[in-house]
């Protein structure tokens, strides 16, 4: 492990927040990519309208922005809960806004609009024969849903997700600015402190890049995978 001067061992600490941040991320953004989808794609009016509002409104705010409004304008929301459950009830909490926490939840909701439009296109390319014929053979509407739309759609989806993931991976980065010691932070302290900016954000740039690359390998893979048996244009 390079030393980097003393920094080495914090940027690997920081490398792995990096990576905790993204996966946990990644989860949540799937988790509502799925629900926003389903949402959009129901008969329900009131759900296609939260829906269609949630990923026009997260789509069109920037990155940082979302991610300041989130850290400091969730916590200015916070302490105004605290005050009035103290003013009303006597008594007194409080909660502190984490850095790590705040990133997981932005960066899950940005990404989670994403990926709702990534869904819910690869829901309308499942062909509607084998939804039918689930019904035919007597299915249900959720097992019709778990057993033969997901896995369909999921072969669909794979390249979106790819894409989604890798620009993901990236956004992590602008935790840094709300105060999260992830690699980009240690990059930047230590460059101010030796004044030697290469020597620290090379490397960062190195593992980003190795993230990338290896998650577009694995994503190839899985995507073989699914296409396995399938003939190419169908």
């Amino acid at each position: 492990m390079l030393d980097l001067k003393g920094y080495g061992p914090a940027l690997m600490e920081g490398a792995v927040v990096t990576i905790e941040l993204a996966f946990l991320s990644l989860a949540l953004a799937l988790a509502l990519g799925l629900l926003g989808a389903t949402s959009k794609l129901s008969h329900n009016r009131f759900l296609r309208m939260t829906a269609t509002t949630y990923t026009t409104l997260i789509r069109g705010v920037p990155d940082l922005v979302m991610m300041l409004l989130f850290y400091y304008g969730g916590q200015l929301a916070v302490n105004n809960l605290s005050d009035l459950i103290y003013e009303r009830f006597g008594v007194d909490w409080f909660f502190q806004f984490n850095p790590f926490i705040a990133g997981v939840l932005t960066i899950g909701l940005i990404f989670g609009a994403y990926m709702t439009e990534t869904f819910r296109g690869a829901f309308l390319a499942v062909d509607s024969g084998q939804i039918e014929a689930a019904r035919a053979y007597g299915f249900t509407r959720w097992h019709t849903f778990r057993r033969v739309m997901i896995p369909q759609m999921m072969r669909h989806a794979l390249p979106g997700i790819g894409n989604n993931w890798q620009v993901l991976l990236k956004t992590t980065a602008l935790v840094s600015i709300i105060g999260l010691t992830d690699m980009v932070r240690v990059a930047e302290q230590a460059a101010k402190a030796e004044r030697s900016p290469f020597l620290f954000f090379i490397p960062v740039a190195l593992v980003y890049l190795a993230l990338t690359a290896g998650s577009e390998l694995f994503i190839k893979w899985l995507d073989k995978r699914a296409n396995a048996g399938v003939v190419k244009g169908d």
